[in-house]
């Protein structure tokens, strides 16, 4: 796994307690990455024995959200390559994406600073092929110094800041193998993420970072663009059922099975549905609030969340 060639392949991981994922993400990597770095949110499993005995070096920080903690991977790790790869724990790389990078990554014409790959999402085993969920275009390799992530609560994406970019042809898996229960937990903590952003959105409470609408093109722009200009201005609770009927009927979602059914109706009316009902709380919350400030301190009361000035 280990090259010393210094024009090979620096790949971060954000983790929090991710033994049972960890593995599988490092022993998918190709032979051209010469460095895995760990960083770490003070896991209380096996996450950092599995990581160091895999030859991995491991960092630890207290997480704020994931836009925090990647930038302060790439501000703190002692990265050397040319090129950085973003990984979640519970990814992993297809054999022939891995030798893809691989044979591709040298060889890249001059001027091209980014490489998008394709993302298939699993739930309960089952690849969800439809619904608008594949393939999902990320931007996941980057040249170093040559893109940065979005300071966003949610749905943050790394952005290219300049150069050219090309689409890989084979793809990667997100497989998360925990369980409904931690799905169901995950996601009532996404949705407090994501109503910071749509009121954030709405206040201006504090810094909102779109830079992908700004310098970047693709399909993470376009759904961007659609989500914050067209979604979240249409009637709260409605949205959600539009958008369901969208993936599961008009984009084929029903073809997943049993497994997609849930998936999507989790994920595409369930979630959504949470997360307008969050900002209908919230909204009430901060209705007669003198300040911003003021908007702000409330809002961290009912979330936990530090959002700070």
């Amino acid at each position: 796994m280990v090259n010393v060639n210094m024009h090979g392949l620096t790949v971060i991981i954000l983790t929090y307690n991710e033994q049972l994922h960890i593995e599988r993400c490092i022993k998918s990597l190709p032979p051209i990455v010469r460095d895995i770095f760990v960083v770490d949110s003070y896991s209380t499993d096996k996450t950092i024995e599995i990581a160091e005995s895999l030859g991995c070096k491991v960092l630890q920080n207290t997480f704020v959200n994931q836009s925090v903690q990647f930038q302060w991977a790439l501000d703190n790790c002692p990265i050397q390559t040319d090129w950085i790869m973003r990984m979640d724990a519970d990814e992993y790389l297809l054999p022939d994406l891995a030798d893809e990078i691989s044979t591709r990554l040298p060889n890249l014409a001059e001027g091209i600073n980014g490489i998008f790959l394709k993302r298939r999402h699993y739930f309960l085993g089952r690849w969800i092929r439809h619904g608008d969920r594949y393939p999902l275009i990320l931007l996941r390799i980057w040249k170093t110094g040559q893109a940065h992530i979005e300071n966003r609560w949610m749905d943050e994406h790394i952005v290219l800041d300049s150069g050219k970019s090309v689409i890989f042809e084979y793809d990667f898996v997100d497989d998360n193998l925990n369980t409904v229960e931690w799905f169901i937990a995950k996601h009532n903590r996404y949705a407090s993420r994501e109503m910071i952003e749509v009121l954030n959105n709405k206040y201006q409470l504090f810094g909102h970072d779109d830079s992908i609408q700004e310098s970047q093109t693709g399909q993470a722009k376009v759904k961007r663009i659609i989500k914050e200009k067209l979604y979240n201005r249409l009637p709260i609770f409605v949205r959600p059922v539009l958008y369901f009927l969208y993936r599961y009927f008009l984009r084929l979602g029903f073809l997943d099975g049993k497994e997609g059914f849930a998936y999507h109706f989790m994920q595409g009316l369930w979630y959504r549905c949470l997360v307008d009902l969050k900002c209908l709380e919230a909204e009430q919350l901060i209705k007669d609030a003198d300040s911003r400030q003021e908007k702000i301190a409330r809002l961290e009361k009912l979330t936990g969340l530090k959002l700070g000035n």
